[in-house]
């Protein structure tokens, strides 16, 4: 089922043409959720969520992606930060600019290991990853580096007495790195959301705001 889901929101993903980049210049026919997925959609706007909003998001998100790794890939990963947020606090946009911090620069490439020994897209260190109950080599399946990232920043976000930015930082760790990587966050996220903007009416005051905070 899950992986059904995540080759549906794929699809999804590829339907959307990208005009700002380029990927796609004709809009193929849009794919349908399966009923557990609706219901989780039906769920969340329920709760006040704009579906239409994380959509969007995941495919500013597939646009930022494209810039550093394949189109195929960019989808890929942007249906993840999308599935792997539902039913939570977070959205889509909170998941990717981890992964751009993390490994943007590698390409996205699954099979990263830092000078510090973390793996995988969203970067984990092996004893995190098993403390989220993952082993170290299933880090280099991004599906499951997704999930983990996801707990992992609710870990965060509970040091952080659910202040979300001050959890991010803290998903890097404390001192000067983690510093330069506030900095290097607040970029990647500036630059999604300048995709986000022209599209996205709903927080359009919100995300200018978030825009000037992160200047």
């Amino acid at each position: 089922m899950k992986k059904m889901i995540l080759v549906l929101a794929g699809t999804m993903l590829f339907s959307v043409s990208c005009n700002q980049s380029g990927l796609r210049k004709e809009a193929g026919p849009t794919a349908q959720f399966d009923a557990a997925t609706d219901l989780e959609v039906r769920r969340l706007m329920q709760q006040g969520v704009e579906y239409d909003e994380r959509q969007r998001q995941a495919r500013a998100i597939a646009v930022v992606f494209a810039k550093r790794t394949t189109p195929e890939r960019a989808h890929k990963l942007a249906a993840l930060c999308y599935l792997k947020t539902l039913g939570t606090d977070l959205m889509p946009l909170d998941l990717a600019e981890i992964a751009l911090s993390e490994t943007g620069s590698l390409g996205f490439n699954a099979k990263a290991v830092s000078p510090k020994g973390a793996l995988g897209v969203w970067q984990l260190m092996p004893y995190r990853a098993a403390s989220h109950g993952y082993r170290p080599e299933e880090m280099q399946d991004d599906e499951k580096c997704a999930e983990a990232a996801v707990r992992e920043l609710y870990s965060k976000l509970d040091m952080a007495n659910g202040d979300l930015v001050r959890a991010k930082k803290l998903y890097c760790g404390v001192g000067p790195e983690a510093d330069a990587y506030e900095i290097k966050r607040r970029r990647y996220r500036r630059e999604i959301l300048r995709e986000l903007e022209p599209s996205l009416p709903v927080r359009a005051q919100e995300l200018r705001i978030e825009v000037e905070q992160a200047s």
